[in-house]
């Protein structure tokens, strides 16, 4: 059975074999590194039971040798496998969370060689914040697209060997790309979560991962920055392959009329028809899609320094602010005031 370079099979596939997840543990690791992603692959198990399937996940802690790790806060787990004795499968993936104790852990031999020994062997492989540094010292993320915690970025660029730092992105996992549906990386602590939906949704669909994301009460994809709004869109158009041209066009277009006539002419379909499509392959409405592209496209220019909440809502298409505020009212629950406030560089003026 060979190695996939892309996410597992199809979400409406049958799973033959559970797909197993490997959490390496070690001394001083970050616990949300941990727990964070373990748990949405777990939720994910059972939204699956609640539907009366089987699950999709096995969940594995795995340490340096098996025995109990103190992670960075003081919380003390339990890894049932070393990573000597781990009997790794082809559908497997690999995650090294970081920490404080990444200083120690970057430099294990042992680790760093096991991680080059599995690299070929799994389907996936990646890192949740200062993790990173392990990939990169194996030599992994040579000729690939990186990130790691903010604080940790001019260390990784140090290590960089033809590796490309892109430190405004919460992950470079791409279910699309050969390389980075192999080998990817993660931003800071929580951004380990939104890696771990994005990975649940290459496996088992996207209805799921709203599933998941809505029990765990959080964004499929959070808004607040720029990096966020680009991927978005290449993921939509690769699961609406009728309304793909369309899709990359709207964003270039958020300031003019977007109404449904407009979007009907671009796309040389009856409004009917359109909004038929848009339900099937994106379950929402051409205007409520509108709205949210322009909501995103609105938390990235507010998340930067000096955003004008006026300007914004000028050149995103809401007009006036006040239906900016509404917009955001209605998805967030905050007004864009207090979104640039805590994503943003410096509050609007």
């Amino acid at each position: 059975m060979k190695r996939h370079n892309s996410p597992t099979a199809s979400p409406s596939s049958p799973a033959t074999a559970l797909h197993r997840v490997v959490c390496i543990a070690y001394q001083g690791a970050m616990s949300l590194d941990i727990t964070g992603p373990m748990q949405v692959f777990a939720t994910a198990n059972d939204m699956r039971k609640k539907q009366g399937l089987a699950p999709f996940y096995d969940l594995t802690f795995a340490g340096l040798t098996a025995s109990p790790v103190t992670l960075s806060c003081g919380l003390q787990i339990v890894a049932t496998h070393g990573i000597a004795q781990l009997s790794i499968k082809n559908n497997s993936t690999i995650l090294i969370p970081g920490g404080d104790g990444i200083e120690v852990a970057q430099h294990d031999a042992s680790l760093r060689a096991w991680v080059q020994r599995v690299a070929p062997r799994v389907q996936r492989l990646g890192s949740i914040c200062s993790g990173a540094l392990v990939l990169a010292r194996a030599g992994l993320l040579d000729g690939l697209s990186a990130t790691t915690h903010w604080c940790r970025l001019p260390e990784l660029s140090a290590l960089a060997r033809d590796i490309h730092i892109e430190g405004d992105r919460l992950h470079t996992y791409d279910a699309s790309h050969p390389k980075h549906a192999h080998i990817f990386t993660s931003a800071g602590v929580t951004s380990g979560i939104d890696l771990a939906i994005s990975l649940v949704e290459a496996d088992l669909g996207r209805a799921m991962a709203l599933a998941v994301a809505r029990q765990l009460v959080m964004f499929v994809r959070r808004p607040g920055g720029q990096a966020q709004f680009s991927p978005l869109l290449a993921a939509e158009t690769r699961h609406a392959p009728r309304l793909a041209k369309l899709l990359e066009w709207i964003p270039s277009r958020l300031g003019d009329d977007l109404g449904v006539e407009q979007l009907s002419i671009q796309a040389c379909l009856p409004p009917r028809t359109l909004a038929r499509v848009f339900q099937q392959e994106l379950g929402t409405s051409p205007a409520k899609y509108v709205e949210r592209v322009r909501l995103e496209a609105a938390s990235a220019l507010l998340s930067q320094p000096h955003a004008s909440i006026a300007t914004v809502a000028r050149l995103c298409g809401f007009g006036h602010p006040e239906n900016l505020r509404r917009s955001f009212h209605k998805t967030m629950a905050i007004s864009p005031q207090a979104f640039a406030e805590r994503f943003g560089m410096h509050p609007p003026s």
